[in-house]
Order: C-alpha cells, then sequence, then structure tokens
C-alpha cells in the first residue's frame, strides 16, 4: 500500500494525539482499488425506498463501484437486484426508471429476461452446444431491507443486514421509519472523494463556518452503537431540518421516545451511506464512490407517510427540501477545495480535535478493513 506507517500510526493514535488521515489515503487510486475489493464488493450499501417501485415491472438502474445494478419488482410482487448487462454480449440492459413490464428486452441483440430474471427469448441459440436457459438468466445480487430502505451487497458472505446495521434500528425504532415515504431527492456530482463527504458530515466543527448564513453554528454529543454505524447527535429541542428559526412547518412526530426528542441523529451506516432523521422526518447522503477524486452524492428525503395527505403538504415540505439542497451544496464547495488541497506535494497530516472523534472513527474503520 502507498501510505506510510507512521502516519497510519498517527492517524490511529488515541484521538488527544491523533493526526488526520495522510493525503494518499483521499487521492491514490491504488487505496481507491483496495476499497472497491475490500468494502464495496464486500458489504451492504443503500439502494432506495421500496415505495419508489410499487408495481410490477417498475425499475430502476443504479451505477455502483462494483458496475451497473438495476432492482426490479416482478410480477409477484418481489423486488430483486440483478447486474445490469445481458448474458449474451454483455450490453447495458436498463437505464434510468420506468417500467418494463413483464419482460426486460436487450436493446443489442434482444435477448429477453422475466422480470424476475429467468432467460425468456435468445434468438438464434438454438445450434449452440450445451446451451442453457436456466443457468443464463440474470446474475442475482443479494437484497434486503430495514423499515422500507433497500439494501444490495455483491457478495453472498457476511453479516445478514440485520446484523451489519446492529442497533441502529433500535435507535430509530420510535421515529417509525418503515412509515415514511420518500418525496424529495437531488443528485450532486461532486469533484471529491467520498470519504471526506461523510467526515464532514459526521462533525459539527464546521457549521458555525461553512454553514454560517444556514444552518449556523451546532453543538453535538457522540452516542455509542454497536455494529457497523456511527452515530451523533445535534441537540436541538426543534428539528434543524429546516433553516428558519420559527416553528417548524411540520409537528414532531408523535411517540419519539426521550433520547429521540432531544435533536438530531447524523449516522453513517458504513460504509457509504449517512441517514440523518430529525423530530419530524429524515434526510439522507447516499455517496456513490466514482474514483479517488469523484464521488456522486444523493441526497433524499422522507416524511411521515400521514404527512402526505395533507392538502398544503407542498408548500410545507418546500422549507425542508430549501435547507437539504443548500447545505449540500456548501458542504460540497468546501469538499472540493479541500479535495484539492491534498493534491499538494507540501499536504502533511494535521492534529485533530476532540471534535473529530467520529472523523476518526470513520477512517479506522477503513483501515481496519483495508488491513493497513
Amino acid at each position: 500500500m502507498p501510505l506510510d506507517p507512521s502516519d497510519l500510526t498517527a492517524a490511529t493514535a488515541p484521538l488527544h494525539r491523533a493526526r488526520s488521515m495522510p493525503a494518499g489515503f483521499y487521492t491514490d487510486p491504488a487505496i481507491f482499488a483496495a476499497e472497491r475489493q475490500h468494502l464495496f464488493l464486500k458489504h451492504w450499501f443503500f439502494l432506495c425506498r421500496a415505495e419508489t417501485l410499487p408495481n410490477p415491472g417498475d425499475y430502476r438502474a443504479f451505477d455502483n463501484p462494483g458496475g451497473p445494478i438495476v432492482l426490479v419488482r416482478g410480477s409477484d410482487g418481489v423486488l430483486r437486484c440483478f447486474a445490469n448487462y445481458c448474458r449474451h454480449r454483455g450490453s447495458i440492459l436498463l437505464e434510468g426508471t420506468g417500467n418494463i413490464g413483464g419482460r426486460i428486452i436487450c436493446p443489442y441483440h434482444a435477448w429477453s429476461y422475466l422480470n424476475d430474471g429467468r432467460l425468456y427469448g435468445c434468438p438464434d441459440m438454438k445450434d449452440a452446444e450445451g446451451f442453457d436457459k436456466v443457468e443464463n438468466g440474470l446474475v442475482t445480487l443479494d437484497i434486503d431491507q430495514w423499515a422500507g430502505f433497500v439494501f444490495a451487497r455483491f457478495t453472498k458472505d457476511g453479516p445478514s443486514l440485520a446484523e451489519h446495521l446492529g442497533d441502529l434500528p433500535d435507535r430509530m425504532a420510535s421515529h417509525r421509519p418503515e412509515e415514511m415515504r420518500h418525496t424529495w431527492t437531488c443528485t450532486l456530482d461532486v469533484a471529491c472523494n467520498w470519504k471526506l463527504i461523510l467526515e464532514n458530515a459526521m462533525e459539527t466543527y464546521h457549521t458555525g463556518i461553512v454553514h454560517r448564513e444556514t444552518v449556523g453554528a451546532q453543538t453535538s454529543r457522540t452516542l455509542p452503537t454497536r455494529g457497523n454505524w456511527i452515530c451523533i447527535q445535534v441537540v436541538s429541542g426543534r428539528s434543524i431540518a429546516t433553516l428558519s428559526d420559527t416553528v417548524p412547518p411540520f409537528d414532531k412526530i408523535e411517540g419519539l421516545d426521550e433520547d429521540a426528542r432531544m435533536g438530531t441523529y447524523f449516522t453513517v451506516a458504513l460504509p457509504t451511506m449517512q441517514f440523518a432523521v430529525a423530530q419530524d422526518c429524515l434526510w439522507w447522503l447516499n455517496c456513490i464512490p466514482i474514483a479517488e477524486n469523484r464521488t456522486r452524492l444523493e441526497v433524499g428525503g422522507c416524511f411521515p407517510a400521514a404527512r402526505l395527505d395533507q392538502p398544503d403538504f407542498q408548500i410545507r415540505a418546500e422549507p425542508y427540501y430549501d435547507r437539504w439542497e443548500r447545505v449540500a451544496k456548501e458542504d460540497v464547495g468546501i469538499l472540493e477545495k479541500q479535495q484539492r488541497a491534498l493534491g499538494s506535494a507540501l499536504y502533511r497530516p494535521g492534529p485533530l480535535s476532540w471534535r473529530d472523534d467520529m472523523v476518526q472513527a470513520l477512517g479506522v474503520w477503513v483501515v481496519d478493513r483495508l488491513g493497513l
């Protein structure tokens, strides 16, 4: 690996004498390649909310570090995830979102598949020696759900999604995320490493500076977790999911436990997904790593399903959407500058603050799994 062992020792030392990760942790293609092998292809990653594909034949295609994939709801109502390529000569099958009815038809040579992945039609293959239609169905990925959030993974081995998430579902239980519905998405192409986005999301050190004109200075507490996730809570008696100092447009979710009423949880479901869970809603930052210096960032938002029935829902929801997009773009602006700075030949890791505890925790989790 291209990282100096002494730099890694300093980065993983006790926080009061630790330093930040070396530049190569964010800039070196070899590190990104190792992350693809040991993180992105071995751990659960988020796809979308299940209710966004409600009907048989609904699909959504995704780019992913492991290659293109597609999520499809079959005629039997079951969601399935497939590698998004034809078993003939590898053409992409589906783009974007839509409904393919009962069959997926390859745009190259018209091989077709049922929406459960079975090969249906394969023109001019009757003379191919040893050809077996059953063995040439679409390649499947494991998928599972938590509270309507759909996750997938490329491996068939390792902990279940429930084991991976540990006590995250318990911590969020009183918000009843299974009763929430996805209402908004914004996608940004970001010229920085994926870890910088998530590190930034797990500290309030920067908020009074980068977000001086929006969310302003914040205070947080670090919460203990079990499983592959980390958590801070921004302490506030009101939802911080809007920018106004007035009463938020939506009431608090009924039945929140005492801990949940104290503020907004900012979590990272490792390796690449953040959930931010406020007293009246939740939103997410889903990082899709593209290269060592490029990430596609999807910001999405959910509200309790009952809110959507209110006749003025769209008007009330707009301040939330405005906050989520504006703050995300402020973060992107500073993180792209950070990525550029990490390319300096003179860069040296700086000392960490006590407010960087979860920044360090995220880096240590990655280092441990890369075997550095």
